[in-house]
């Protein structure tokens, strides 16, 4: 099989509810999943233990999003032990180097120093965002990304996070599975104006719809006056006690 998987085809794939996985970070061609039961993390519902808190606060890790993408996912394609083989190939690579230049894909970066220690990449289609993969290399540094990733989902207007498989890890931050027909109703609505015939074809040229969730808006500074008491937004470069705050709001 060839090793080209076309971007549209993936973007029209996580659409309905679909992805693409390889057998071994070496196979040829992917295969399409569509699990019974899919693991979803609730924004309101991202579990912040005291120690997750303090480390986040303390900014531990400096976080960074979409400023080293190329090398999230290839971290995460990396042979660890405990976990010889991955299931991101060469192809699953190159379609999702694209779709981060198209503005579809993205990564949240956990850094000690210069170096990159742990992180998450995923793709943001309308209101939905499907977290790819996510790895540490220093303890707690994937669990700091996800952090960062829920408050950045919550203030970008988000409405559905897809984890894919659930995990004991995922769980104990508050995933839970839910079954396919509950899946495509919340994929759904999180992609309506979005994508479908309403929107039309055109709509996954990029991601530029006023109903698509906004990755970036945490970055963005507080005009005056104050915002309304619903959005939730900061002022200035973002730092971890930020996030905690954005993140006990529902926790």
């Amino acid at each position: 099989m060839s090793d080209v998987l076309d971007p549209q085809l993936v973007l029209g794939a996580y659409a309905v509810g679909v992805f693409p996985m390889a057998d071994s970070r070496d196979a040829d061609g992917v295969y399409w999943v569509e699990p019974r039961r899919r693991a979803i993390l609730p924004l309101d519902g991202f579990h912040l233990s005291k120690s997750l808190r303090k480390t986040i606060a303390a900014d531990r890790f400096r976080v960074t999003a979409d400023t080293a993408f190329a090398d999230m996912i290839q971290l995460c394609a990396q042979s660890v032990p405990g976990r010889p083989e991955t299931w991101i190939n060469p192809g699953i690579e190159r379609a999702f180097l694209t779709l981060h230049a198209m503005g579809f894909a993205h990564s949240i970066e956990c850094w000690d120093g210069d170096r990159l220690v742990g992180g998450l990449y995923g793709l943001a289609l309308g209101r939905a965002f499907f977290g790819e993969s996510m790895v540490s290399r220093e303890r707690d540094a994937s669990k700091v990304a996800l952090a960062w990733l829920v408050a950045r989902l919550r203030a970008g207007g988000f409405d559905l996070l897809d984890c894919q498989f659930q995990t004991d890890h995922l769980s104990s931050l508050g995933a839970v599975e839910i079954g396919r027909a509950a899946y495509v109703s919340l994929l759904s609505a999180a992609l309506t104006g979005v994508v479908g015939p309403a929107a039309g074809a055109a709509s996954l040229g990029a991601p530029s719809s006023s109903a698509a969730g906004d990755f970036f808006r945490l970055d963005r500074a507080t005009p005056s006056p104050a915002p309304a008491p619903d959005t939730t937004v900061v002022s200035g470069p973002v730092v971890g006690k930020d996030i905690v705050q954005l993140l006990v709001q529902t926790s």
